[in-house]
């Protein structure tokens, strides 16, 4: 059974109407002009760890954050892309998850600030990021690439450009409750819906309209889950039932595990989306397997 600190912020959600944006498409576009007009800060807070050192370059005219553990050489490195539905800037919670990553993993973590929706689209982000992970395998020898929600959909599509580009398959493609497939046609979303008290398929379609830019929405740049994912490298899915990328997390799990991926799945009953990132028992649980995961995949 869920902690009393998942079903609390899970009833809260529900009660400040957190989904609204999600569960509206009205909402989602209101919430797109908001953010056009008024960008949110994107830099890391004040305080994260000691023990972690913060840079910052800029990279095709954007942002680039590196976080580096002190006092060691990295044993590799991460390159990390936020969620927030391609419309929301990076949040506290992924600068500490990142820190953590950094610091106990032992790893150089690479946060792009990439540019959001109605301006930023999947043809532009993707091999950016795509970019990045190809520079840390030249640097540190050992790069991996992850992301959550629609971080974890620019994830595992740069891990798929970089196959058929250069050649790269990153040590470890790291997802928490990607989004998978844009055109939201899996049936058993319907079913997991009512249950979520975060997420919603009518404000994802608009969101989706803008991040896929000119491309269609079944493009592998836009939803990897209808791409080719024979040959990727490893891949670790965490993901909740509570959640309506939950079943699509499902489906890529069994496909690419029958074409031969080594996949390590965590899909745990009762949880909410990106609940690795929440401040509960299973998120703290969970963090520490994400740095185990991290830390094998670089061979620390």
């Amino acid at each position: 059974m869920p902690s009393p600190s998942t079903r609390l912020i899970a009833a809260v959600f529900r009660a400040t109407g957190r989904n609204r944006t999600f569960i509206s498409a009205d909402a989602a576009r209101a919430h797109v002009r908001e953010r056009a007009v008024r960008p949110v800060a994107f830099a890391p807070p004040a305080r994260l760890r000691r023990d972690v050192a913060v840079h910052v370059t800029r990279d095709a005219g954007r942002p680039v954050y590196v976080l580096r553990p002190r006092g060691s050489a990295p044993a590799g490195g991460l390159v990390y892309a936020h969620g927030g539905g391609w419309v929301n800037e990076i949040a506290s919670q992924h600068w500490h998850l990142a820190a953590q990553i950094a610091a106990e993993a032992g790893v150089a973590v690479t946060v792009p600030i990439y540019p959001l929706v109605p301006f930023g689209t999947a043809a532009e982000v993707v091999p950016w990021v795509a970019d990045l992970v190809a520079r840390d395998e030249a640097t540190y020898g050992r790069s991996l690439v992850g992301g959550d929600s629609a971080g974890g959909q620019i994830a595992l599509s740069a891990a798929m450009l970089l196959r058929d580009r250069d050649g790269i398959r990153p040590a470890l493609t790291l997802l928490i409750s990607p989004a998978l497939d844009l055109t939201f046609s899996n049936p058993e979303i319907e079913v997991v819906q009512p249950t979520d008290p975060w997420l919603g398929v009518p404000g994802g379609r608009v969101l989706a309209e803008h991040w896929r830019g000119g491309l269609p929405l079944e493009d592998p740049l836009v939803s990897p889950l209808l791409g080719d994912l024979a040959g990727l490298g490893p891949l670790s899915v965490h993901t909740g039932t509570r959640d309506v990328m939950n079943p699509d997390a499902r489906l890529l799990v069994a496909a690419a595990r029958a074409l031969g991926v080594d996949v390590a799945s965590h899909e745990e009953q009762g949880l909410l989306h990106v609940y690795p990132l929440l401040p509960t028992p299973e998120g703290r649980a969970s963090r520490r397997v994400l740095v185990d995961e991290v830390r094998a995949a670089v061979g620390a």
